[in-house]
């Protein structure tokens, strides 16, 4: 099964989450997260900070990541992992290849016009925001 992952990064004060502007199909010209894929082997904590240092600087010295949730596509034979975490201070973000942009958390992600994954994001935003105390303690 191939695996995928994404990264929902919050910024500091947590009021803005951290989007791509995706420059290539599938969902091109449309809002995702951040991630990619987890090579054959690989840990999966380690492909998705490997993702995130690669797509935009930030390091597992910004920001601690938590394994979320996962999808699972059986008839495509794919898995999304999402990861969560917060940065722990300003960081400037370095663009591989999309755009980075801050987007403000009460935006409606469930919006597929502008947003990629058919209201995915929507769903995980919601879901993060429900056990955020317990993913942000301290």
């Amino acid at each position: 099964m191939k695996k995928l992952n994404i990264i929902l990064v919050y910024n500091k004060k947590e009021d803005k989450i951290l989007m791509c502007k995706r420059k290539k199909d599938p969902y091109k010209g449309k809002f995702n997260l951040v991630g990619g894929k987890v090579e054959k082997g690989e840990d999966e904590l380690h492909a998705a900070y490997r993702e995130l240092k690669e797509e935009t600087g930030i390091t597992n010295n910004d920001i601690k990541l938590t394994h979320f949730m996962n999808f699972q596509y059986e008839i495509s034979d794919m898995e999304l992992e999402l990861y969560v975490g917060k940065l722990n201070k300003e960081k400037e973000l370095v663009e591989e290849i999309n755009e980075l942009y801050w987007i403000d958390k009460k935006e409606n992600f469930f919006n597929i016009e502008k947003y990629a994954g058919e209201g995915n994001i929507g769903h995980m935003v919601k879901q993060v925001e429900l056990y955020r105390n317990k993913l942000f303690e301290g």
